[in-house]
Order: C-alpha cells, then structure tokens, then sequence
C-alpha cells in the first residue's frame, strides 16, 4: 500500500494523454460553434465547481521541471496473473506544469492499455475546468472517452455539458448530448441544444445536426445540419441573418451566405428581401495575393415594384503593392440612377452623395521624390446638377514632385500636367511648375524659413470662346517667411508642462491678370487654421492669389508629463492685408478688407471625464460670427455618455445634436439622439431606444425617423436587436445605427 507518496517518473506518452491538451478541444468545441467573444465580468457566476488549486494540498508542490508528473494516491492494488490489473482508491490527483486531474478512483488495464478514471473526474488547467463520472485513456490506441462532461471556461461566461465525449486516434473529437449556453445554472435563458457534433481537428472544421437554440424555454431557431471552421479557419455556410424595416421600403430580411473559396479568396452572397420593393441580391468578393488585394460587389434588383424598373449598383476595389516605392489602385463605383442610394442606401450620409469618384492610379514615393499619375472619371447622380457644373475629368493627371537638401538649403520642384475633360466648356491641358528655394533654420525653441517660388502655367485649351487666348501662360514670383518660438514652463503644483508657441508667416505675391484663363479646379475655400498658414488662398492651379500679408498665430499647450497626454490645446489667428487682392474666381468681388475673421479653436480635456472642443470663426466688421462648432462630452463610464454639439454656418445651416446613452436602471439603459436645424425648423434624424442587459443575454429597441433624401423625403423604422452574448445577435443591426449616431457608443454588451 502507498499513501500520501509523491512519484516523480520520467515523463512518458502515456502519462502525457492523461495530462494532455486533448480535454481542452471539448470546450473549444462549444466556443468554435458559436462563435463566442469572452464577456466582461458581470454578477453571473457560470463555474461548476471550484478550481482544484484550491481544494488541494497537492497544488502547493511544485517541481522545477514543468514535463514532471506528480502523483498523489489514497492506496494501491495490484492484482497480477492472466488478468492483471492495478487499482487505486482514497482519491488520486495527477500534476503536470499547470494542468491537474483528479478522480475519487482510478484502474489501469493492461490488456487494454486503458486508465480509468471514476466518480468525481476532474481536470483543470488556467482556461478549463471540466467534470464527469467517467473517463477513459486508451494507450495504445490515443482513444479518450468521457461520460457526463460539465466545463466551464475561464476567463468567460462560457459553460457546456455532454452526454458523451470520444476522441479517437485521429484527434477527431465526437460529442453527443450537447449544451451550451453563457448564463448561469439557475436561470438559462438561453440554451443551445444539439444531438451531435463532430470536430475533425486535423481538417479544421466541425459538422452538427439537430441544432436547436432556446430562449425563455421557447425555441427560436433549428438548424438540422451545419458546418462550421474551428478556431481560425474559415468555413462556408449560413451567417446572421439581419431583419428589419422601413417606411420607403417596407419590411426586409438579409440572409448572407459566406462562400470560402480559397485561403485567399472569399464571397459574401446576400439574398435581401424588401416586401415593398421585390428581392435585392448582393454579393461581395474579396481576394488577396503577396502584393495585391482588393473587393468587387455587385447589388442588383431585379424589378422595383415602386418604380418599375431593375436597379444595381457596382463596385470595385483593387491595390498593388509592388515593391516599397510603388503602388498602384484602381477604384470604381456605379449606380444605375440617381435615386439609388435614397432609396437602398439607408442614411442621409449615403443619401447625399452627388458623384461617385472612378479612378486609376499609380504612384511612387522615395525619401526625395514622389510621382503620382491617374486617370479619373466621375458619375453625376444628382439630377439637380448641370452639366455645365459637372466636374472635370482628369484624363490624365501627372504629379512630380522632389525636395532635395543642398548644403543649408532644401531644393523644391513641384509639377503638375493635367488634360481637364468634359462634355461642354472649355478643356485642355494645363502644365503647373514650381521650383522653390528654402533656408530652414531650426533650433531649440525657434524656427526660421526663408522661401523663395516661382510657379509658371501654361495651358493648351481647346474649345474656348471667341477672343480668347488658347495657349494662355502665367508666371509668378512667390516670397515668404514663416517663422516661430516654441516656448516651456512648469506648471506649480503638478507635473505639468504649458507651452506657448507664436507663429508668424509673411507672403508676397505680386498682381498678375488672370481673368483670362479657364478654371478646370480652383476654389477660395473657407479660411481654417490650415488655410491660415497657406501662401496661395486659392485650392487649385488656375489662380494664384496676389497678396501681400502676414498671418500671425499664436498655440498653447497643456501636457502631461506622466502620460504623454495633451489636457488642453488653444489657438488664436488671424491674417492681415497690407492691399487689396485683385485677383479673383468668376463672379466673386475683388478682396478689400484689410483682415481676415479671427480663427480660434480650443480643446480641453482637464476635467476628469469632460471634453470640450470648440472651433469660432468671427470677422471685426458687423457681419460677426461667420462660423462655429462646439462639442462637450461628458463620459463618467463607459455606459454614460451625454454628447451635445452645435454648428453654425452664416447663411448655410445651424444645427443642435443632442446623443446619450444612459443607465435607467440596472439592466436597462436609454440611448437617443435628436439632431434639429434651427434655420429650417425641423428634425433631421431623432432615435429613442431602450436597452436591456442581463449577464448572458441583451436586448436593443429602436425607432428612428430621418430625411432620407435630398429633396427632404422622411422615413422612419423600428430595429429590434437579441444578442445572446458568446454566441450571435438576431434581428436587425440597431448596435450599427447606435454606433454611427452616439459619439463614444460601443456596442458590446457589458
């Protein structure tokens, strides 16, 4: 008889199955089937028993070599003649590293090469607790079996039973009798239930039939046969289906089909029915090779039954990486009328496109130099749109540019040769170039650049009006200096750094008439803290801006040494004219005023869970505030967020936002946003919705109305959302919608 003696063998196969990651693929199982996401920690307690470590004096021995089993028996028999057998009773537990087996009896067979393990099994490892009444370790045939399985998880809320587990020679793991769920054992109101499940680990994918999932003991879905990938492989098969509805389009349903192709190919077909409009089918194709990747989708109904026609859209998506230089894309959209994205699209944001952008691109970047060339094209999809105010196509365009250092000085060329196409007006070509010469001057605390350009166009137009000049040139001289202190302190009291950085920037171009030559791209964009430190105040090469002026600024900054954080940034500028700018885009007046508006913006994080950001834009005149935006966001947790946001445009739009998503009581939380215009005097999108969570399972209620269309059409829907956690989500994507309009919003449930 041995009691209470520890062996320390020789690690061999055969004490290696006993304490070997095989147990573990069970669990695994149940998580691969699913799909699961490990939870954070809530209230809800899923383990089935307490971990071994705890339980046993065993666990404190601990051996240098982690390939050393341990062994603890109550006693020892051993029977010997035709039939021997060896019996172990009082308890055994066996150790290896961090894994542990134990049982109330254990019985090793020769003849079949087989330990027993009976009543009370148990195997632990950090990730995995499992139980049972019986397992069974063939030796000589790497056979396992155990009757009776609970497992629990660690680090999840995961938990599953079986009715019997075998694993074979193979490694293909058999399971019958299967449950899993992430809710605890008291209250399961979720349960997925299956009469068998078969993993072939080597192969990397399982087969089940006779799926059921329950909820509140009510089932909600069967599957008689699915196929699914274990761990990271891909499988083909059946995903979430997504439900929903709209008033333009009535009720819908998705249905994606994943197609895996190829390790580096796969498609996603998705059948979408509308029951106001007919069946939409889309499918998504992606692949992938060593230096190219890229998607084609395809979205097509057949016959609206609302307007009476088929209807698509078209897209496609290509990169190649050719070596560390060069690349190229290749990016194409198209829809079958103007009215598509309205009408599928399902968002204002969607809605409001105008042109859908067609291009194809090569380009090169070296430590120097960088070339870009492309041919772009455009789709109009706005009715309200001339053709006289379509956009050119670039047919092609060539970009070079290079800045090189020579001695104290940086060496600049820029160049740029368009051919600006379009069915009326004027076209042509049109050559920039700009070499520069700069002296940058840097040191501790300070800057100092000296800058000196000279940009030369010429054009060759085609189809210009009487008069003029079809082979039309422009040279001018650029000058400036942009210069600057970055100056420190500590801040008393903290560990705090405020810095105080004035910049200033002078530039001079002189007049040259331009009123002659086409604009193909040119716009005066609104003055920002961009433009501020721009020399030419025109976007484009068709007008260069003659000035004379300096922009003065000033930046200050709060940092945290600890973090590295920036707590609080402000900046204050404004330019100033020292004549008029006679240069000008077509019907716009010539430029008089001596400054610009004041541009200020501040962000301000010093509050703990408060961020502040306001941009202020306000000329010194009468007209006042030109533009404005403010956003406060008040976060003390993850799941209380309030936003409140305004913008303001003179003449153009004012507009409050008001997002939340905000705990009502313990499992229950209410998320909305209103978004109002105040110069139309009418709601752009609101959305009120009700969340409920419990520690397995949550549910989204959500009605929204919007505009939906150019011309101000509203829709409005209801999503209703079932997330069963560690496992899938059914009914429509509110957790998207909930996303895209609360600043901050995760959609994981907690």
């Amino acid at each position: 008889m041995i009691t209470s003696r520890y062996y320390k063998p020789r690690p061999t196969a055969d004490a290696n199955t006993v304490l070997s990651a095989k147990p573990l693929i069970f669990a695994c199982t149940l998580l691969a089937v699913t799909h699961v996401h490990a939870a954070d920690e809530m209230a809800c307690q899923t383990s089935i028993g307490k971990p071994l470590s705890a339980e046993s004096p065993f666990s404190t021995v601990i051996s240098d070599n982690p390939e050393t089993i341990l062994f603890e028996l109550g006693s020892f028999e051993m029977q010997l003649g035709d039939n021997p057998t060896a019996s172990m009773t009082g308890g055994v537990l066996l150790r290896r590293d961090d894994k542990l087996a134990a049982a109330d009896a254990a019985r090793y067979d020769p003849e079949q090469r087989a330990l027993f393990l009976e009543g009370g099994v148990r195997y632990e490892d950090p990730d995995t607790l499992i139980r049972s009444r019986l397992a069974e370790f063939g030796y000589g045939t790497g056979r396992i079996r155990v009757e009776g399985a609970e497992v629990s998880v660690g680090g999840s809320q995961a938990r599953g039973a079986a009715d019997a587990l075998e694993i074979n020679e193979n490694g293909t793991l058999s399971l019958g009798g299967v449950e899993y769920t992430t809710c605890p054992p008291d209250s399961e109101d979720w349960l997925l239930q299956g009469k068998s499940i078969v993993l072939d680990t080597g192969e990397g994918f399982g087969t089940a039939k006779n799926m059921k999932l329950r909820f509140k003991n009510v089932p909600i879905l069967y599957l008689p046969y699915i196929s699914f990938p274990i761990g990271d492989a891909r499988k083909s098969g059946v995903l979430t289906p997504e439900i929903g509805s709209s008033g333009r389009s009535g009720n819908e349903i998705r249905v994606p089909y994943y197609w895996n192709i190829a390790p580096n190919y796969d498609a996603t077909i998705t059948p979408r029915l509308l029951t106001s409009r007919g069946l939409q089918l889309a499918a998504d194709f992606r692949y992938l090779t060593e230096r190219n990747e890229g998607s084609v989708t395809a979205d097509y109904l057949s016959n609206d039954s609302i307007v009476d026609d088929s209807r698509h859209q078209l897209r496609f998506n290509h990169r190649t990486l050719w070596n560390k230089s060069w690349r190229n894309r290749i990016n194409f959209r198209e829809v079958s009328d103007s009215q598509y994205f309205e009408d599928l699209g399902g968002s204002l944001s969607v809605s409001s496109i105008t042109h859908l952008n067609r291009n194809a691109s090569v380009d090169y970047y070296s430590e120097y130099l960088s070339f870009f060339a492309q041919a772009q094209d455009y789709q109009t999809i706005d009715d309200a749109i001339l053709p006289v105010d379509e956009p050119y196509r670039r047919l092609p365009q060539i970009l070079v540019n290079g800045h090189w250092p020579v001695s104290v000085l940086r060496l600049g060329r820029d160049s740029e040769l368009v051919n600006f196409d379009r069915d009326v007006g004027v076209t042509g070509w049109r050559l920039n170039a700009t070499p520069s010469i700069e002296i940058p001057i840097s040191r501790p605390g300070w800057f100092f650049t000296p800058a000196i350009a000279l940009d030369y166009t010429r054009y060759d137009l085609a189809d210009t009006l009487p008069g003029a000049d079809a082979d039309a040139t422009r040279t001018v001289p650029i000058t400036s200096v942009d210069t600057g202190l970055v100056l420190e302190r500590m801040m008393s009291g903290a560990n705090r750094i405020q810095t105080i950085e004035p910049r200033l920037l002078y530039v001079n171009i002189p007049y040259r008439d331009q009123d002659g030559l086409p604009v193909f791209d040119t716009i005066a964009p609104d003055i920002n803290l961009v433009q501020l430190y721009r020399k030419n105040r025109f976007l484009g090469g068709d007008r260069i801006g003659d000035t004379e002026q300096v922009s003065l600024g000033i930046t200050t900054r709060v940092l945290d040494l600890d973090s590295g954080r920036e707590l609080m940034t402000a900046t204050i500028g404004q330019t100033r004219y020292f004549s008029d700018r006679d240069v000008a885009l077509p019907g716009m007046p010539v430029s008089t005023f001596e400054t610009s508006d004041y541009i200020a913006q501040v962000r301000f994080g010093l509050l703990r869970n408060i961020n502040f950001d306001i941009g202020h834009q306000w000329g010194t005149g009468e007209n006042g505030t030109t533009k404005s935006e403010a956003r406060l966001q008040y976060r003390p947790a993850n799941n209380r967020i309030l936003n409140l946001a305004y913008r303001f445009r003179r003449d153009s739009l004012e507009q409050g936002d008001f997002s939340w998503s905000w705990p009502m009581a313990s499992k229950w939380n209410f998320v909305g946003r209103y978004n109002y215009s105040f110069r139309d005097q009418e709601v752009l999108e609101q959305f009120f919705g009700l969340e409920y969570e419990s520690c397995c399972w949550g549910l989204r209620l959500v009605s929204r109305r919007h505009i939906s269309t150019r011309d101000g059409t509203r829709d409005s829907s209801f999503g209703l959302q079932l997330v069963l956690k560690g496992m899938t989500s059914v009914g429509t994507a509110a957790d998207k919608l909930l996303e895209r309009g609360i600043l901050g919003y995760s959609a994981d449930l907690r």
